[in-house]
């Protein structure tokens, strides 16, 4: 028999590593001419990467362009096999005391920062502060190790940004013409929690920027399509995936500012919520209807309708059952799914529960 060997996933690496190898490569291209197939790149976490360039060109005697394809490895990224470049011009500089001048800037395919709320400021290039500084400190090495005091002129562009930045929540967030050169450590972990929970932390913080007085919070496009028609009036930068992140995405909410909160989902993902689970990960499936059973025979007394739940295939099925048998149990679910956000939240905190059969009808809401 053939034992079942868990998969070890592949890191990779951010757009903001891929960003700072390409223009230490068409720096050294610039100042050692010769041309460079990979780069050592020093991550935010520390240590080093090895990262290879695809090409490395010289434009002119003071301009190189250098190319680098982004490896996020086995993690489902939208810029996964994306090619980052960066136009490096180099100029001189009249700086005393060894100090040099670096300007760093993007170009296109690099969104634009529209809306207030992230840490890049309105009107600015989306590349975090992170990138920043590895590019800065690819800049520096370069410099340093050929003893030159001279002004650099970076540029980071995605040729295919704008195409790519339209399957992600960029635009959203008011960024626009482009995806962000993202990273905090400068490698990508397969399925990180950091980069949901960073997206969930700036989409909130645009949406106090905005001055919005309700969050929404659902696990997914489809949840956030029948909110987003159930609340009409309300702004789409108040509507915020949050996936899996149920605790993190009600504190992150009230640090921010936020109290009062919407959380609309479909009832699998609601049970879980009521079982008062941080993380909703679907693999607490079986644990769930086991809940689900006891809350039924604690609020009705019916064994027989309380075993078939806990028999059921998935909580779906076990939500047909219910609602042939007992709609009114849904409420059961609700009111604990609310219960547990106020654990997290905070027992003063406006939280209004929202639970949507599978084709987007209401089947409760504690608003009302």
């Amino acid at each position: 028999m053939k034992k079942n060997r868990k998969k070890n996933l592949k890191s990779g690496f951010t757009t903001g590593t891929a960003a700072a190898a390409a223009t230490a490569a068409a720096l050294t291209m610039l100042l050692e001419n010769k041309s460079v197939i990979k780069v050592r790149v020093k991550i935010l976490s520390g240590g080093f990467l090895t990262i290879p360039v695809k090409n490395c060109f010289k434009i002119d005697k003071d301009r190189a362009c250098a190319m680098v394809v982004k490896n996020a490895g086995d993690d489902p990224d939208v810029t996964n096999r994306a090619e980052i470049g960066a136009y490096v011009t180099i100029s001189d500089f009249s700086g005393s005391n060894g100090k040099k001048e670096i300007i760093i800037s993007g170009g296109n395919g690099v969104g634009v920062v529209t809306k207030p709320g992230l840490e890049i400021s309105v009107g600015m290039h989306a590349i975090n502060f992170g990138p920043l500084k590895m590019i800065l400190n690819s800049v520096l090495k370069v410099l340093n190790k050929n003893k030159a005091d001279i002004r650099v002129n970076v540029e980071i562009f995605v040729p295919e940004g704008e195409n790519l930045a339209q399957k992600t929540l960029n635009s959203r967030l008011g960024i626009l013409g482009g995806i962000s050169i993202l990273g905090t450590t400068g490698i990508v972990r397969p399925l990180s929690h950091d980069a949901y929970t960073a997206t969930i932390k700036a989409a909130l913080s645009v949406a106090k920027a905005e001055q919005r007085e309700i969050v929404v919070f659902t696990t997914g496009r489809r949840s956030e399509r029948f909110s987003m028609k159930l609340l009409p009036d309300l702004f789409d930068d108040s509507f915020i995936q949050i996936g899996d992140f149920f605790k993190y995405s009600l504190t992150c909410a009230v640090e921010i500012g936020f109290n009062k909160i919407y959380i609309a989902v479909f009832f699998a993902k609601a049970v879980k919520m009521a079982q008062g689970f941080a993380h909703t990960h679907a693999a607490k499936s079986e644990l769930s209807l086991k809940s689900l059973s006891s809350w039924v025979k604690e609020a009705v007394a019916d064994k027989e309708l309380a075993d078939a739940i806990e028999q059921a295939n998935t909580a779906r099925h076990a939500f047909d059952i219910i609602m042939e048998k007992d709609p009114e149990i849904i409420s059961v679910v609700g009111k604990k799914m609310v219960d547990s956000a106020k654990k997290f939240a905070g027992s003063n905190q406006h939280i209004t529960g929202i639970i949507f059969d599978y084709n987007g009808g209401v089947v409760f809401n504690s608003g009302k």
